[in-house]
């Protein structure tokens, strides 16, 4: 398959010479504040204080979000302000490989799994009553927990990557594809060999939730106003190109498979659902035993019709008819980036609310939803009683 590239993007000057080779004073005060889970007053505003509320939402679904390191009672008090005049929630955090609680009765994670069927990773939402977790979650968290690595075997990949002779062909291949000559390289290079001397330096103390791909890409932004916009960039922009390759290259066999982690679910009695379809589409024709599968949240929305339309007829089907196949929305909300100085904000990412899904008020989609029997009230109310 031919790979079509945009356009040529412009020249950057970039003096190297100019870029330090050693950890400075500079690199210590970025590494420690992109690492730091303690936040800030200006931080705290940040979650406290939402650019709108909600007055009409009655219900708030959120099955599917990341409260990442910043503190829980901070989201509820988000939650009371973006919703004041709720009357019913079911509000569970998804951790990646984390379980993690909001308000103690359930318990959720969004875990790394393979797909043997299309030998790719995919992603499953699990949620638990938090009692039935009680003396039955060992092996489920002795999977968590080695999954949990993944991310940060991924940065230490990703850094060799780039810096290591190893890997050069994955650096030529980012290269080409971004149009990235060899100041540009050598330029996140550079960056990339300092932050892995912190992280050695500082590994004792740096908490491990923080060791992911997207810590060097954020230090990387840090540097915007010594570099300049237009260098960093393009270093982003290869960069991003190169975790890409990374990602493709990372050994499957280290994840559990799906049908793995759906028996362990089913044993201790909780409800898995699947996200990201578009993303992991392949994954729908596994049959897997789930309860619902994610027509929309804000990076998979193309084809929310279309998906609607693949639950009713797998509904149709489905040997068990008293327990059809739910269709849920997600908004994938990261905390963390609301925490962010504004100026290196993922704009589209930071807009993300806990409970804001307005598909199920889009009068277009709506039209699918009730030939689907399928609202926001009444998934709050069947999916809670099946965790139940």
């Amino acid at each position: 398959m031919s790979v079509v590239r945009l356009g040529r993007p412009a020249k950057v000057d970039i003096d190297l010479d100019e870029v330090p080779r050693e950890v400075t004073e500079a690199d210590i005060e970025i590494y420690d504040r992109l690492v730091s889970t303690e936040l800030t007053r200006d931080q705290v505003d940040r979650i406290l204080e939402p650019p709108r509320t909600y007055e009409r939402q009655r219900e708030v679904l959120a099955v599917h979000w990341h409260q990442e390191f910043v503190p829980l009672q901070h989201v509820r008090t988000r939650v009371d302000t973006l919703f004041p005049n709720r009357e019913d929630e079911l509000i569970v955090p998804t951790q990646h490989n984390v379980l993690s609680s909001y308000d103690g009765r359930h318990t959720g994670v969004e875990v790394d799994c393979y797909s043997a069927g299309f030998n790719r990773k995919v992603q499953l939402l699990l949620h638990f009553a938090t009692e039935k977790l009680e003396g039955r979650s060992d092996v489920l968290q002795g999977m968590l927990d080695h999954t949990f690595k993944y991310r940060t075997g991924q940065l230490f990949e990703f850094l060799d990557s780039l810096i290591d002779d190893r890997f050069q062909d994955r650096v030529d291949e980012a290269a080409r594809e971004t149009w990235a000559d060899d100041d540009v390289v050598e330029f996140a290079r550079a960056h990339g060999r300092r932050l892995k001397a912190m992280i050695d330096m500082k590994w004792q103390s740096t908490p491990r939730e923080m060791i992911k791909n997207k810590l060097l890409r954020n230090y990387v932004d840090e540097w915007r106003d010594a570099y300049g916009d237009p260098t960093i960039d393009h270093a982003q922009v290869f960069l991003r190109a190169l975790k890409a390759i990374v990602k493709r290259n990372f050994a499957l066999d280290y994840f559990y498979r799906t049908e793995e982690v759906v028996e362990e679910v089913r044993g201790i009695g909780g409800g898995i659902v699947i996200p990201h379809p578009e993303q992991f589409w392949p994954v729908l024709l596994d049959d897997l035993d789930v309860d619902g599968i994610e027509v929309w949240n804000p990076q998979s929305f193309e084809y929310t019709g279309f998906l609607i339309d693949v639950v009713i007829r797998k509904n149709r089907t489905r040997a068990r008819s008293d327990r059809p196949i739910l269709i849920t929305m997600g908004d994938d909300c990261h905390m963390g980036e609301k925490v962010k100085d504004p100026r290196h904000q993922d704009a589209a990412k930071a807009a993300r609310e806990v409970g804001v899904q307005p598909p199920w008020d889009d009068l277009n989609v709506r039209k699918n939803l009730i030939l689907a029997k399928a609202d926001r009230p009444h998934l709050i109310r069947e999916y809670r009683a099946r965790l139940a």
